[in-house]
């Protein structure tokens, strides 16, 4: 019999044949057929996981796959209350859960601080702040995909995801940065060869990257770097279009920036307070901590927030002018007609209400209230989506936070995370419902083209406004009347 700790010596002649069973004779023709098939199988085998050791990363969702995408993120950088100095020892004496209040409140209110001493500055340190914003939150998403795919050991492919980044941002951004800082030192021909060839620029830049990319496969490696193209992508996608879509927003008034963000973190923080004071409720799986008294408080206290802040910014030529004319005019801009006190009619049967008291069914508002409430409930009811989807990617790769730089709440990402949401809503919104063709745009337009086509858009122009009635045949302005 043989002893507990050894395995029978059937078992260990079976091993030693790399699974093929010992039950034949040694010199058996069936026995000798299958061991060449087994012989055969396992060299097939060996020789696909020397060349391609990378398809050992496609995982499954079970407890394996789960365990092995968990050992390779459990070196990332995760936040934690611990803050250096004397603050430390001062929290250290408190429970854990009071400590991380105390310690996420000193920190938002930094965060806040900084914030307000960047708007002050104007809108070029806040579009430097978003581009800021932009690379940490890239790099910490492509962070993540290095550890996954394990491609620290490849130096110029890690370069090659930021070239990408580069080269997206030129695409995005080149046109309308070159048009601002050419109204900005009021120069019409401002780098004008850059907006001329702007796409063929850009895709040349691609690629270039593109073919960096072939010639920098390496045997072994397809796998992952092939999974890490498309992650790198992906995060472009998420990252870039939407922090463009961000500063476009500038463009458009401060206001238009500076509310749907207020709001954005007015809702992560009353939802916090309210679900850490009286949240009991559950809300979603994905974010455990989220809870329906803390989504509902958060929703009330936003859209209050909101109106009371578009209230006090909309005096402010600063904050409403679009960018382009405050730089020009400065207080002197042409108020925006959104911020500009109209006359509305009572829907029925509110106005059959006022008519029976002998009053107008009538109301003055400010349109931009109006729009201040649509954003709010936006904020408030869609914008959390940004932030679960958030969390539904780091429970995938088993980690709590996208990084470290901000102690008690993790990385830049786990704070913008519904910002791409709201800045992209803001955007699709201003172009459905607010924007109007920009003058001071198209007349620097026109003053790009060639002295005869300018003669040729004047001569054209000066007909169909005389034709109108808005000019005589001398130039002289006969109405202002549409």
């Amino acid at each position: 019999m043989a002893s507990s700790g050894q395995p029978p010596e059937g078992e260990v002649r079976q091993r030693a044949t790399g699974g093929v069973p010992a039950k034949q004779s040694p010199g058996s023709p069936a026995r000798n057929k299958l061991l060449a098939e087994h012989i055969a199988k396992v060299k097939a085998a060996t020789e696909v996981s020397e060349s391609e050791p990378d398809d050992r990363l496609m995982y499954n969702e079970d407890s394996d796959g789960a365990g092995a995408i968990e050992h390779l993120t459990k070196g990332l950088p995760q936040a934690s209350d611990n803050v250096m100095g004397a603050l430390d020892s001062a929290l250290s004496s408190l429970p854990p859960k009071w400590r991380n209040w105390v310690v996420r409140f000193i920190f938002t209110c930094a965060m806040i601080g900084s914030f307000v001493m960047v708007v002050r500055q104007g809108p070029s340190w806040l579009m430097m702040g978003v581009f800021a914003i932009q690379f940490k939150c890239f790099h910490e998403i492509i962070t993540i995909g290095l550890a996954v795919y394990r491609l620290y050991d490849l130096p110029w492919f890690r370069a090659l995801s930021w070239y990408f980044l580069f080269t997206s941002n030129y695409f995005f951004f080149g046109e309308s940065l070159i048009d601002y800082w050419s109204i900005l030192l009021r120069k019409e021909q401002f780098l004008h060869f850059l907006i001329a060839y702007h796409r063929l620029i850009s895709f040349a830049l691609y690629v270039l990257g593109f073919v960096w990319f072939v010639l920098s496969l390496k045997k072994g490696y397809y796998m992952r770097q092939f999974s890490l193209f498309a992650w790198s992508h992906v995060t472009l996608l998420l990252i870039v279009s939407q922090s463009y879509l961000i500063i476009q927003n500038i463009f458009q008034g401060l206001v238009w920036f500076l509310v749907p963000v207020a709001m954005i973190i007015c809702c992560d923080i009353m939802s916090y307070v309210f679900g850490f004071f009286f949240g009991k409720t559950p809300l979603i799986k994905l974010s455990p901590k989220k809870t329906w008294e803390g989504f509902i408080g958060g929703a009330f206290s936003t859209v209050i927030f909101g109106l009371l802040l578009s209230f006090i910014l909309m005096k402010y030529p600063f904050f409403v002018c679009p960018v382009d004319e405050y730089v020009e005019a400065n207080t002197e801009c042409t108020i925006p007609s959104s911020f500009q006190i109209r006359e509305f009619a009572l829907p029925r049967p509110i106005s059959f209400i006022f008519k029976l008291l002998k009053k107008e069914p009538t109301i003055n508002l400010y349109p931009f209230l109006g729009h201040t409430l649509v954003m709010a409930l936006f904020a408030s009811i869609l914008g959390p989506f940004g932030g679960f989807f958030a969390s539904g990617f780091k429970r995938a790769f088993k980690i709590k936070d996208f990084g470290d730089v901000i102690p008690g709440h993790g990385g830049l990402m786990d704070r913008f995370d519904c910002q791409l949401l709201m800045g992209t809503f803001v955007n699709v919104y201003i172009h459905t419902f607010i924007r109007i063709p920009n003058p001071a745009k198209l007349v620097q337009q026109i003053m790009w083209l060639s002295p005869d086509e300018q003669i040729e858009v004047y001569q054209s122009l000066f007909d169909k406004l005389v034709r109108n009635g808005l000019l005589a045949e001398n130039g002289t302005i006969l109405s202002l009347a549409a």
